[in-house]
């Protein structure tokens, strides 16, 4: 570290290794002077194991601290104790905005309660690409004005509780058919196009909502800037955000450890462009040496004079930490409030069922034929899925079922399962569409994740945008003839 050079830690997020707070992390994050933490599933245990590493996270950090996590809903939520909120698409398929909103407020209150007072949500992608690897259920929708419309409600239902919220992916990620997890994607659409499209939800949200702060998104898009992706871009996060939309709060970077930034510029010197083309924050996630290495290139950087509006961006991270303290709860989430939310959820899941092709449950108590995957792991963004033994037991409540659990659909022999006096079932579980399926033949398909896997399978589906247990209560009651699927097609 330079003895006399500004401090690069106020500038960065970066994430822990594990569960405990152990002592050279500790040393680590004040060392560096660190303010910024973004928690993960790795993180987090039990409720008490979790409220007690955000309370030492937060004596570390000090009063200024901001502790942040991806609680989005559906399959981006981080706590497996807490009930699980639908997913963004589930709540589109609602299609009401008092009920976007309630979820928001009662996705925040547990978070602000043990003193996160950040959440990386709501999603502002238009998903107008059923191919789309990495966001899909994630989106509200695919039609601009009515996504933006729940999603702007979902934010209104957060800030009161405490926890600022951060829409993203700037300029918009709903046109992509790579991961930027994996890979640099190109959005090749002319400025109208973006105007029409991708544009649509930020433009409204800056313009119409209070949005504490904008996530950028690891995306090249050749009709604002040929050459970088937007985070590293001073025409988009310079140039459209601050100067033509007059965007005041903060602008953080998506991690910088996604191979859309680390395969094609590095840790270091991306992080420096990203605080140069006009970023407030940057992600430097990962492991310790890929950390150091992102502090000491921003330090140097600052010494040298490389970054503009440091004053700026420290004023706009310090008022968010201001509006927005971490103060925790005493005595944490409370029960009766956790059993509240799950009612809420479970609703709400159930109001986003969505019938496609007339679909007709089985009678209860008859017998039936389950096709799914045997297992659904967790892949970047988003936790694991429901396996396939899990669901069979779930559908056993109701019928006779014959599970055929497989890693490899493609190897389905659609005539031999088929069995007179048997309803063939199909349930899509995973996150990604699967190319196998587009040979299945089912009397019913459950698009039980991805929702665009409907458009592959040939038979009439339920549409559940979501795996989560609080869904599959919804689907339960919709097989007993007790939930009406009355959401609306997103597309």
């Amino acid at each position: 570290m330079l003895p006399d050079a500004p401090h690069a830690g106020p500038l960065l997020m970066v994430d822990l290794p594990g569960p405990d707070l152990d002592p050279d992390t500790r040393e680590h994050l004040r060392r560096w002077r660190i303010r910024a933490v973004c928690l993960f599933r790795k993180n987090i245990g039990t409720q008490e194991q979790f409220a007690r590493l955000v309370a030492e996270v937060r004596e570390v950090l000090g009063e200024g601290a901001l502790i942040a996590i991806d609680q989005e809903g559906g399959g981006v939520y981080r706590t497996p104790f807490w009930p699980f909120p639908p997913s963004a698409m589930s709540l589109g398929a609602a299609d009401d905005p008092a009920l976007a909103r309630a979820v928001g407020a009662a996705v925040a209150r547990p978070l602000a309660a043990l003193g996160i007072n950040w959440n990386f949500a709501p999603v502002l992608d238009v998903n107008v690409n059923p191919h789309n690897p990495v966001i899909g259920d994630r989106a509200f929708g695919s039609e601009p004005q009515r996504a933006t419309d729940l999603a702007l409600a979902w934010l209104e239902g957060s800030l009161p509780e405490g926890v600022a919220g951060c829409v993203k992916h700037f300029p918009g990620h709903g046109d992509t058919h790579l991961d930027s997890h994996l890979a640099l994607p190109r959005v090749d659409k002319p400025r109208a196009a973006l105007e029409a499209g991708e544009f649509v939800p930020f433009r409204r949200a800056l313009g119409e909502a209070d949005v504490p702060a904008v996530m950028t998104a690891h995306i090249v898009y050749p009709a604002l800037d040929p050459e970088h992706p937007a985070t590293l871009s001073p025409a988009v996060l310079t140039g459209l955000l601050r100067k033509e939309w007059g965007y005041e709060g903060v602008v953080v970077t998506d991690s910088m450890g996604m191979k859309a930034i680390d395969d094609h510029y590095g840790r270091g010197e991306a992080a420096v462009r990203a605080l140069q083309a006009g970023a407030d924050l940057v992600m430097a996630l990962g492991r310790r040496l890929a950390q150091e290495e992102t502090l000491r290139a921003v330090e140097e950087a600052l010494a040298a004079g490389r970054v503009p509006d440091v004053p700026g961006k420290l004023v706009r991270l310090d008022a968010l930490a201001r509006r927005f303290p971490s103060r925790p709860q005493p005595g944490g989430y409370p029960a009766r409030e956790q059993a509240a939310n799950r009612a809420l959820f479970r609703e709400a899941w159930g109001r986003g069922l969505t019938a496609w092709g007339d679909p007709r449950p089985p009678p209860p108590g008859s017998a039936v034929t389950l096709v799914a995957l045997d297992d659904v792991p967790g892949q970047n963004v988003t936790e694991a899925g429901v396996t396939g033994h899990d669901l069979a037991r779930r559908l056993s409540r109701l019928y006779d079922v014959e599970a055929c659990l497989t890693a490899s659909p493609e190897t389905l022999d659609w005539a031999a399962l088929r069995t007179p006096g048997r309803t063939l079932i199909l349930a899509t579980t995973s996150r990604h569409r699967h190319p196998a399926w587009r040979r299945a033949t089912p009397d019913l398909h459950l698009a039980l994740w991805n929702p665009y896997a409907m458009l592959d399978v040939d038979a009439p589906a339920l549409l559940t945008y979501g795996v989560r247990p609080e869904a599959l209560d919804a689907l339960e009651g919709w097989l007993a003839g007790k939930v009406t699927a009355g959401g609306r097609a997103f597309l």
